[in-house]
This record gives C-alpha cells, sequence and structure tokens, in this order.
C-alpha cells in the first residue's frame, strides 16, 4: 500500500488514520502491519465499504481536504473492490536505527555473513558480496546497473537488495541505492 509523500508527513503527524483502496485482493490485513516513511503502521481494521458510506470526516481522516477529492482520487482506479483500511502509527522503521550501527559485534557479523551465505545458496548464485561492492561503490547506484554487472534481472535484483535492506546493510535513496553505516563496516572487515 502506496502513499504519496504529503500523506506520508500527515501520517507522521497522527492527523491520518484512515486509507481506502480499490482492490482485487487486500494487499494488508487486519491485525498485521506496514512500513512506511512514515515509519511502521498498525492495521487496525480491513473492511469492504462503499463511496456512499465514506462521510466527510473518513475523508478528512485519509488525509483529504474534502470527501469529493478522496472519492476523485478513487475514481483514476475504478476496478476491484472498495477497502477502508484504519490504522495507527505504531513507530520508527527498525530498519532506521539497525542501519546507523556502525560498530559491529563478532556475533552480529557472524549472524550477517550466516544470512548472506543462506541467501546465497538459496539463489545457486553468489550475488551478496558482489552487489554489496558495487553499491558500495557509488551512492546511487541503480537497479539496472547493478541488475547489469551481476547478470540477474531488474526485477529480481531489487527483491535481493530489500534483503539487504532488512538486514540493515543498505538504503533506498530518491533514485539508487547506498550502504548504509552497518553495511560499511560490515564490508571493512571481510
Amino acid at each position: 500500500m502506496l502513499f504519496r509523500k504529503a500523506i506520508l508527513d500527515q501520517i507522521a503527524e497522527g492527523a491520518v488514520t484512515l486509507a481506502f483502496r480499490r482492490w482485487t485482493k487486500p494487499t494488508v490485513k487486519a491485525g498485521g502491519s506496514l512500513r512506511t516513511a512514515s515509519g511502521v503502521l498498525s492495521i487496525d481494521a480491513v473492511d469492504v465499504t462503499g463511496t456512499e458510506d465514506i462521510s466527510v470526516e473518513d475523508a478528512h481522516r485519509a488525509g483529504f481536504t474534502t470527501r469529493e477529492a478522496l472519492l476523485a482520487e478513487l475514481d483514476v482506479r475504478p476496478d476491484g473492490t472498495l477497502y477502508r483500511i484504519a490504522f495507527h502509527r505504531a513507530g520508527d522503521d527498525p530498519r532506521l536505527s539497525l542501519r546507523d550501527e556502525a560498530t559491529l559485534a563478532k556475533v552480529d557479523r557472524a549472524a550477517i555473513a550466516d544470512r548472506l551465505a543462506r541467501f546465497d545458496e538459496t539463489a545457486d548464485q553468489s550475488w551478496t558480496e558482489p552487489t554489496l561492492r558495487l553499491i558500495a561503490s557509488r551512492d546511487g547506484i541503480t537497479a539496472a546497473e547493478i541488475a547489469e554487472w551481476v547478470g540477474v534481472d531488474k526485477l529480481k535484483i531489487k527483491v535481493r537488495i530489500r534483503k539487504l535492506k532488512e538486514l540493515g546493510l543498505t538504503e533506498s535513496l530518491t533514485v539508487g541505492y547506498r550502504l548504509s553505516p552497518r553495511g560499511r563496516s560490515f564490508l571493512d572487515e571481510t
């Protein structure tokens, strides 16, 4: 579930606690969570609704100044079932503090190395270290550039880089990626 920057800012302030989406199948579920640029959202409810059930207050809680503005946004994607998603901000993305850990204990370094080895084994290809080294070579290197260097499809490399991000080793930029302090520390000792 994606949000525009203006909505993300309002989520961070606690002003936005609802979203409306048309989906063929929900991408979030009640009781689950969602990481966003504004932090982790706890999904409180996901309910099928109709446009006639959306109130002015709902529109405001979804970050729109008017009900009509929200309905116009929903009309951009008219296919699928309309869902009302209630959520609250549960806290900061834990990857943010993780990636800032520039000093790694031996046990942390070993755990990272073990995970990377399992990623390589599962892929039947040694991709983790070459990918980290490419990202270390230049801030802003894109998935397309990395994919070309390691000989993997761009979409596949994006999925793989997300795994590195989960370990706090990389950061996404507006365009491309860079190593986090944690990632640099890990590579410096490899």
